[in-house]
């Protein structure tokens, strides 16, 4: 029952996510979120465990972090058209700024609160956004 539970928060998110920009058909956005789920799953399967909110969340940080980077490189090599794409992928995810803390931390506060330090969950929104 455990695993039900560790499941419910993100995970389930993310696949509400997934039907409702199925139904919307929204294809950029379902691309997004299905490589996110993609790169979850990925985890759990290397690691053979299920990842708790903590984790999904790193991963999460971890895939704005590397559309950021992309977005760097690709202006840098004067790819506006991919870097705009890039930019709305990170909005996908959630935030595309340090200006979208308080978004990303209204949801965190609604979901979690009283479960986990939001100290910490704040200071690790800020170093992922920033």
């Amino acid at each position: 029952m455990d695993s039900d539970i560790q499941e419910s928060g993100i995970k389930f998110s993310l696949d509400e996510q997934i039907k409702s920009a199925m139904r919307e058909q929204n294809k950029s956005r379902l691309a997004t979120l299905r490589t996110l789920k993609s790169a979850i799953r990925q985890i759990e399967i290397d690691t053979r465990t299920l990842l708790d909110e903590a984790g999904c969340l790193g991963v999460i940080q971890k895939q704005i972090k590397q559309r950021q980077e992309s977005i760097l490189q690709y202006r840098q090599g004067n790819r506006e058209d991919l870097a705009n794409i890039e930019q709305s992928e990170i909005a996908e995810l959630g935030a595309s700024n340090i200006r979208d803390m308080s978004k990303v931390m209204t949801q965190l506060a609604k979901q979690w609160a009283g479960q986990v330090d939001m100290a910490q969950v704040g200071a690790l929104v800020k170093r992922s956004l920033s």
